[in-house]
């Protein structure tokens, strides 16, 4: 795939009038499709970061036909509000939209040292960019993330802010040995640079994952890992997400891209197909008694039932199933 804007997958919408490309030190990509007003609050909260490092973004509208978020966003950029520029993925997909975002901040950002990543229905804490500059120069580490802290649309949904498909990995700073998501992320360019184009597989375009298997690949390559628990990001989450099914298919969506991510880690291998499946057949065994355990601490069903349903997601993907979820991701 060719990722230059002058190509047909990517177009540039337009940019700041005054924009130094060559002085530019941090990178921000924000991956948007159908959502202009919540991707307005990103950038509002985007252009109230407390830091001295010379920062632009770069928004990715994923949606070639309408382009609402595009439209919303280039009246900031124009009046001289953020300094960036707007490009349109017109390929769907996750995956498409980051790596055209990607490519993009390497093709027009010569000398920039970080690039952060921030979806469309997160706001940024004010020191968020200057904490995981930070951490990742303190670190030593390549890649940082950071707690997506969830936001729910009503307070008596709070109680799931503990669920495993919300809270974060991790509560401290620190090196860290696995990163999972790409909501709250810092990647040096040395990272993109090594990992080469196009950064994410398409095969995880409509699945989510992509972010996962990136993140695998870039530990196999011998790049280091971090977390900023002090830079954080809010997610807003709409009330179809604490429904029990929705709540279902992300877990079973987990467990699948678990496993497609470990054939892909183990390619080549011998016994790779065999093992992998050994393994998410033991963990389906022990799954019922990590459950109750859960239940137990907790006493919420759906937390107790979690790894239930990602160990069957494991044994799911080795029959083909693929929820995707964000072929529909207006209703994701």
């Amino acid at each position: 795939m060719t990722f230059s804007p002058s190509e047909a997958s990517v177009s540039i919408a337009g940019r700041s009038p005054t924009l130094a490309a060559e002085a530019i030190e941090v990178i921000i990509t924000v991956p948007t499709f159908r959502r202009p007003q919540q991707l307005l609050a990103t950038l509002d909260s985007l252009a109230m970061q407390h830091t001295a490092r010379r920062f632009a973004v770069i928004v990715m509208e994923n949606e070639a036909e309408a382009r609402e978020g595009a439209a919303a966003a280039l009246p900031v950029f124009e009046s001289g509000h953020l300094g960036g520029m707007v490009i349109v993925a017109h390929e769907r997909g996750n995956c498409s939209a980051y790596n055209a975002g990607w490519q993009t901040a390497i093709l027009h950002f010569p000398v920039f040292r970080h690039l952060l990543v921030i979806d469309d229905d997160e706001i940024a804490d004010p020191h968020w960019l200057e904490r995981m500059c930070c951490a990742a120069e303190t670190l030593e580490a390549d890649i940082v993330g950071g707690p997506q802290v969830p936001v729910f649309a009503r307070p008596e949904h709070a109680k799931w802010a503990t669920h495993p498909v919300f809270s974060p990995p991790y509560t401290e700073s620190g090196r860290v040995k696995a990163l999972y998501s790409s909501g709250n992320l810092l990647i040096g360019r040395h990272v993109l640079a090594a990992m080469g184009a196009p950064f994410l597989d398409l095969r995880f375009n409509f699945m989510g994952g992509g972010d996962s298997d990136f993140l695998s690949r870039a530990v196999q390559r011998g790049f280091t890992l971090g977390w900023c628990a002090e830079a954080p990001v809010y997610e807003t989450v709409p009330e179809r997400r604490v429904e029990a099914d929705w709540i279902r298919a992300r877990a079973l969506r987990n467990g699948v891209i678990s496993t497609l991510v470990e054939k892909k880690k183990r390619a080549g291998t011998p016994f790779a197909s065999t093992k992998i499946l050994l393994k998410s057949l033991a963990l389906l065994a022990v799954s019922p008694l990590r459950g109750v355990a859960r239940l137990l601490r907790t006493r919420s069903l759906s937390i107790g039932l979690y790894p239930v349903y990602v160990a069957l997601g494991r044994i799911m993907a080795e029959f083909g199933y693929a929820n995707e979820q964000y072929r529909q991701a207006e209703k994701n």
